[in-house]
């Protein structure tokens, strides 16, 4: 992380490369909506152990289906946004909760403006999209996790900090949550003792969402065009700094 403040003192620049890894970071939870949903995650390493899980097919076994589903995004910055289009080509009704979001403007991309407790009551599979700050630190805490309909999906490929962790190995082992998918953790790497390790249905990746070959490309090309602007005496684009407009 940059130290702005520390930068704006100095009169230094600081540019940055917006939307670099939002297809990618879409994408990938879109994948971990899919393999939480439906057992995927489970199926395949019961299937490496040797066992054939038959009994996934059995209707109190078997995931759902996100075409019909509400789907609840917590977030609606530009993942949120990609995320939303890509649940209703399934033909999910897709919530969207976001305090900084247009109303109009979701309401315009077919998607339900709501508040948080209202998605969390509503929704069968939940993503989490928002930003890590002093307000939304523990956005999910225990309160709000017991919002969820009993057997609910969750999915956080944001922020690890977003998510109150503590509650989760008893509600998964309860049913009360009925999958959880994560990429990023409270802390990582994940220590040996990770509470989750031995819950039911958790399905878990290493940081993973924005690493893609593209985003690398995307992230290259603005940051080139950005030093272009730079060395040719031009306004930066993507200044993160406005009030050293001007500085080295």
């Amino acid at each position: 992380d940059v130290d702005l403040a520390a930068a704006t003192r100095h009169g230094v620049r600081v540019s940055f490369a917006p939307g670099r890894n939002a297809p990618a970071a879409a994408e990938f939870a879109v994948g971990l909506m899919l393999a939480a949903a439906r057992r995927i995650g489970t199926a395949d390493a019961e299937l490496k152990r040797g066992v054939w899980r038959g009994d996934l097919y059995a209707y109190e076994e078997s995931g759902g289906e996100l075409g019909g589903s509400t789907v609840g995004l917590v977030g609606y910055g530009a993942i949120g946004r990609i995320v939303a289009r890509v649940m209703r080509a399934f033909g999910a009704h897709v919530l969207a909760a976001d305090p900084y979001a247009d109303p109009a403007a979701v309401r315009a991309d077919g998607v339900e403006p709501v508040g948080l407790d209202d998605l969390l009551s509503r929704s069968r599979v939940v993503s989490l999209h928002a930003r890590l700050t002093e307000e939304t630190r523990h956005l999910l805490d225990a309160r709000r996790l017991a919002l969820l309909p009993r057997g609910a999906v969750l999915v956080n490929s944001a922020r690890g900090g977003l998510l109150d962790h503590a509650p989760l190995p008893q509600m998964l082992r309860d049913g009360r949550l009925g999958a959880l998918a994560l990429d990023v953790y409270d802390v990582e790497p994940l220590p040996d003792d990770w509470p989750l390790h031995g819950a039911p249905n958790v399905i878990t990746t290493p940081h993973l969402a924005g690493a893609t070959r593209q985003t690398a490309h995307r992230a290259a090309a603005i940051t080139a065009a950005e030093v272009g602007r730079f060395l040719r005496g031009e306004e930066l684009f993507h200044l993160a700094n406005p009030a050293v407009r001007g500085g080295v």
